[in-house]
């Protein structure tokens, strides 16, 4: 059980890391804290010290912190990890917000339940891939142009915005161009006349660079290690700070 392990750091530690963060971003960006691999000790510690968003990347992972967080009714759940098709009905009960939509039999698969559920859509942003990664997940740009009428046609799935993960190796100056990149990108695409997709969150940053992203104009940055520690366990395909 997650419940079991203590979390890295001190609660109280946690708690003035968090503190710390929080006071160095702009009112106008959410701070994600990313809490996968931690125990809900941990989550507890943080909500304390005033975070209300917490990302995981499995949706079983999720379940079990969501019940022992039960009394906590005012967190907002952030998907952040690969979605897998065959989890999306599950997922869609945990989550407010799906960062990973990256695909589009994703979108298809997420707007099909919501149509047969009739219950409201998650808040999705579409994951892109500016730099070829092949650790990551995401659309790459030209693909996600493409698919994007048929997004837009899609009747209960929404999107605000967009997310990206850097690949690794970047400088500092690479890594706020890219940032920059997906941010131009979303403002043009505002300008054009959309039924259903939005453009107004930008999902970029992580623990190493999110300063970066924030200078870039993110409005969601996802922290975990300058927040929580190092995690007692990092294999996963993706990473997600």
């Amino acid at each position: 059980m997650l419940s079991g392990k203590l979390p890295v750091l001190s609660a109280a530690e946690i708690r003035d890391r968090a503190t710390h963060l929080k006071s160095t971003l702009p009112p106008h960006v959410r701070l994600i804290a990313v809490s996968k691999f931690m125990p809900a000790a941990a989550i507890r510690a943080a909500y304390e010290a005033g975070i209300r968003d917490f990302g995981e990347s499995r949706v079983q992972e999720a379940a079990q912190k969501r019940a022992e967080l039960a009394d906590l009714t005012d967190i907002t759940w952030h998907l952040i990890g690969h979605l897998q098709t065959n989890k999306v009905r599950q997922a869609l009960q945990l989550f407010d917000w799906i960062h990973s939509l990256d695909r589009w039999p994703l979108a298809e698969r997420i707007n099909t339940i919501l149509r047969e559920t009739d219950t409201p859509s998650p808040r999705c942003l579409l994951q892109v891939k500016l730099r070829p990664d092949p650790q990551k997940y995401g659309w790459e740009k030209a693909e996600l142009e493409d698919a994007l009428p048929q997004l837009d046609a899609l009747s209960h799935l929404r999107c605000y915005g967009l997310m990206t993960i850097l690949p690794l190796g970047l400088s500092s100056s690479e890594q706020l161009q890219v940032f920059q990149e997906l941010r131009a990108w979303g403002e043009e695409l505002r300008t054009k006349p959309w039924q259903q997709l939005q453009w107004q969150e930008y999902s970029m940053g992580m623990t190493q660079d999110y300063p970066l992203a924030v200078q870039a104009g993110a409005t969601m940055v996802r922290v975990g290690t300058a927040i929580f520690g190092d995690r007692q366990s990092t294999v996963e395909t993706q990473h997600d700070d």
